[in-house]
């Protein structure tokens, strides 16, 4: 064999491992800097997204709004919480809070009434929102009875 050829033969082939160790060298670089994009967390709102509309009955008594109800959720392990906020302007606006409380690793479905009651002052002027879980829902007020109290409250509640 000629020398010349031997001489070209060996650099051929070194360029060709040069090749393919550069390659991969790239390419584990190209993987370490891809970021891996973590699994989506199990999000328990789906649990809730049934609830679109509540219906509550509105007192206004003494520049007080007091909103009673009830929610059916679908454990009876889901302990409804609710709170207000009213938010300073003309008309006040009162923001009605809805949030769920669960901590049971396994609960029946059964679906389960839950009742709240919640207050507000404002005048009575104010326009009310309701929120549940941070959405916004629709919220149906019935007005009271004249004279009916919200300590003499009885729910039911049609629509």
């Amino acid at each position: 064999m000629n020398t010349k050829t031997t001489v070209v033969s060996i650099v051929v082939f070194i360029m060709i491992l040069t090749g393919m160790f550069g390659y991969a060298f790239i390419k584990q670089r190209q993987l370490q800097n891809t970021q891996i994009e973590p699994e989506p967390q199990v999000n328990d709102v789906g649990r809730y997204d049934h609830i679109t509309r509540v219906t509550a009955k509105h007192f206004y008594i003494d520049g007080v709004h007091t909103f009673a109800g009830e929610i059916v959720m679908p454990t009876p392990c889901d302990l409804l919480e609710a709170n207000t906020s009213v938010a300073e302007s003309f008309p006040e606006q009162i923001s009605i809070n809805f949030s769920v409380i669960n901590n049971a690793e396994f609960c029946t479905k059964v679906e389960t009434p839950q009742r709240f009651k919640v207050s507000a002052t404002a005048s009575d002027q104010a326009t009310t929102r309701a929120f549940f879980e941070g959405r916004e829902i629709e919220l149906n007020l019935v007005p009271a009875a004249e004279g009916e109290t919200p300590d003499e409250f009885e729910l039911f509640i049609k629509g």
